[in-house]
């Protein structure tokens, strides 16, 4: 399924031809997306410091025939972002069913792999990377109510290759404490995809007073916590069904996983050497005969 061009998207693809007011317009838009350009074209005018034709031709420029069209527009991306499971399904639900659920399902996941492969930005994946296998610096995890387990995973897996690194609790009660011991070069790595959960919005903002660096992993519509985060992960996550794929999210969390792995093989190698130890002692696993 192709996406066409996001309101946010041609305001920044715009922008190098702008004149300076548009420009100054564009840049206030953005800084305070969406809620900035749901309001009338005097509020954004007035907001932005420029003119209501200086409005006017910005949303013509970007390709819309006039205001109303931008805004309606922008609601619709709205109300995606934001969309029910009921809503998901309904979008979906009187596609042409001309192939079964497995492959229909499938290709979709496929189409958002390579959607989100080719919008990560490989420089900015290596420095996440580098953060992840900085053993000077604590990492912590977070998920929201579905991604939660994906940050469980990635704790797990990330403690065989290095120590300090700790997955927040789902319980908010617990999160203060957290909080309180978060140091200037920590790294919280936060998961949170539509619809955005205000929890974490809070514990992102709080974690970055404390001087942790934030790697957020998110989905293309980006989640309000981007606002506090140094790193942004966007992936694709639609399918036909009432639920978004996590699917973009774990290949992500598995690649840097191994660019971490490459990094400390000398680390990771002995301590999964010390790690097998103590599961043969434990007899944890059934020996293979």
């Amino acid at each position: 399924m192709q996406h066409k061009d996001t309101t946010e998207a041609r305001l920044r693809a715009a922008l190098p031809g702008l004149t300076r007011a548009e420009r100054q317009l564009a840049a206030y838009m953005l800084n305070n997306y969406p809620v900035a350009v749901l309001g009338s074209v005097a509020s954004v005018a007035r907001g932005a410091g420029v003119s209501g034709p200086t409005v006017v031709r910005l949303v013509q420029k970007l390709g819309y025939s006039g205001y109303p069209e931008f805004q309606n527009q922008l609601r619709e991306e709205v109300g995606e972002k934001l969309a029910s499971p009921i809503a998901k399904r309904d979008k979906w639900a009187n596609a042409p069913a001309n192939d079964h659920i497995l492959s229909s399902f499938a290709a979709q996941v496929m189409e958002n792999l390579t959607a989100t492969i080719g919008q990560i930005d490989r420089a900015g994946f290596d420095r996440v990377a580098d953060l992840l296998a900085d053993p000077q610096r604590r990492i912590h995890m977070m998920g929201g109510r579905l991604t939660h387990s994906i940050a469980d995973y990635f704790t797990t897996a990330l403690k065989v290759m290095r120590g300090d690194v700790t997955l927040l609790s789902h319980m908010p009660n617990t999160w203060p404490p957290a909080l309180l011991d978060m140091r200037e070069g920590d790294v919280l790595v936060v998961f949170d995809i539509r619809r955005y959960e205000q929890t974490v919005l809070q514990v992102v903002e709080l974690a970055r007073e404390q001087g942790a660096e934030v790697v957020l992993i998110t989905d293309r519509w980006v989640s309000p916590a981007a606002s506090y985060a140094q790193h942004l992960m966007p992936c694709h996550i639609e399918v036909p069904s009432a639920w978004d794929s996590l699917a973009s999210l774990m290949v992500l969390v598995e690649a840097l996983l191994a660019a971490v792995q490459q990094r400390n093989w000398n680390e990771t190698s002995d301590r999964l050497n010390r790690m097998e130890a103590l599961y043969a002692r434990t007899h944890l696993f059934r020996r293979v005969r």
